[in-house]
């Protein structure tokens, strides 16, 4: 994992995580700004307008409920001071988050948390 810095207006960077940047650039154009406009908030350290917690992810992981032209969702972790990390996104097209989707952003969240127990162990030597 890269060093990451806080720019000078305060925003904190986004990290993609997996393909989660392709998939969101995949959205049709009102989803797409929708998410981008959402993203931006977190990244000013504000709630998004539509969101929800995600538990079964992980701890702190939040979702973005995006409902322009379909449903559509994205994860995020903002909790940590150095960036907002965008864990998945995906097409939503049943009322209960699929399995899938929930595996995928799990599996990012724990390889995130490990890659942070890592870098922080190694750099407190």
């Amino acid at each position: 994992m890269r060093n990451i810095n806080i720019d000078n207006i305060g925003h904190k960077p986004l990290v993609w995580l997996g393909d989660s940047r392709k998939v969101i650039r995949g959205f049709p154009k009102a989803a797409r700004q929708r998410a981008g406009q959402e993203l931006l908030r977190t990244q000013e350290q504000r709630e998004p307008f539509d969101w929800k917690p995600m538990p079964t992810v992980g701890l702190g992981v939040k979702e973005i409920r995006i409902r322009v032209a379909g449903e559509r969702r994205v994860l995020y972790l903002a909790k940590f001071a150095e960036a907002v990390y965008v864990i998945h996104a995906f097409e939503k097209k049943v009322q209960r988050t699929p399995k899938p989707d929930i595996e995928i952003g799990r599996s990012r969240f724990r390889q995130l948390m490990a890659e942070r127990r890592t870098r922080w162990q190694t750099s407190s030597r």
